[in-house]
């Protein structure tokens, strides 16, 4: 048995979170086209018969912004590719850029890279996609190139191949059932900011973060409160939405999905609580997960 802990690292909104929702065949990452969606290490795994799979799924490398909390999500980054046995190097079907290029820079030497050229079936033209993949070539010595389209699922058995390979034979890391290390009160936060930055859009700037005050279990059902943590009072306007609309809409689709996940019915009460300069306060960082 072949097991191994893997990192999935690129720039932000490359498609890092779809790929690991694609391999473990769960929804474990939360997804959106905003560029900071993901902001903590989420472990999903995979248990096949002859390999076990826990691939790690980094926030995206952040450049733009200094504050503690960026500053949290880049050490989580440096610190997921120190603890692995492989690197999954996510990129664009695209030419490099410059956030592309920080991150290559951070990419250890000492163990197996795997690039994985995302969204390839955005290419029209396919005659276009050997050119590019010769010139990644050229840039570090990955272990292997493989093209793949998360979130249609081409190529991603190829990549589990890939992988495979360079595992080490570890024997079960984890428990055959498990599919991530994090807990219920852990998703229903995620699965409640998802569908704030989905649902609000380009409205709500990233000053905005998600606590659970309350998680209980019966025998039947889960009761949660959720906590919207905004910047601004004008930001608190708008995650409620006129007449409570938008807030009504981001608790039942949050809803929708915890009850999938959990497999079991979910009372969801969600507030907004303005916190000015949240983002840059250690100490509720720390309180929030982001911070060790």
């Amino acid at each position: 048995m072949k097991s191994g802990f893997i990192a999935i690292v690129g720039r932000p909104n490359v498609g890092k979170s779809t790929l690991l929702n694609r391999l473990v065949g769960e929804k474990i990452s939360i997804v959106s086209r905003k560029a900071q969606t993901t902001r903590h290490r989420i472990t999903g795994i995979l248990t096949r018969q002859d390999a076990q799979f826990a691939f790690v799924d980094t926030p995206g490398f952040q450049t733009k912004y200094v504050n503690a909390l960026n500053r949290a999500i880049n050490r989580s980054v440096k610190h997921a590719l120190a603890d692995v046995d492989v690197v999954v190097f996510v990129v664009e079907a695209a030419p490099f850029g410059a956030e592309d290029a920080t991150v290559l820079k951070l990419l250890p030497k000492n163990r197996p890279v795997i690039l994985a050229v995302n969204k390839i079936d955005k290419i029209g033209d396919k005659t276009h996609l050997l050119p590019l993949l010769s010139e990644f070539s050229g840039l570090f010595p990955f272990a292997a190139i493989v093209p793949i389209s998360a979130a249609k699922g081409r190529q991603t058995d190829d990549l589990l191949d890939e992988i495979r390979a360079h595992l080490p034979n570890e024997g079960l890391l984890f428990d055959k059932d498990e599919i991530t290390d994090k807990s219920e009160r852990f998703l229903a936060a995620e699965y409640v900011r998802e569908k704030l930055f989905r649902l609000i859009g380009d409205e709500l700037p990233y000053a905005a973060t998600v606590e659970i005050e309350k998680f209980e279990t019966g025998d039947s059902l889960r009761r949660v409160a959720a906590v919207v943590v905004v910047g601004r009072s004008a930001h608190k306007g708008i995650v409620i939405g006129k007449g409570g609309e938008t807030l009504k809409r981001i608790a039942t689709e949050a809803r929708q999905d915890m009850e999938k996940c959990f497999g079991g019915k979910v009372f969801l009460e969600v507030f907004v609580r303005v916190q000015s300069g949240w983002n840059d306060d250690e100490r509720l960082l720390k309180s929030l997960g982001y911070l060790e």
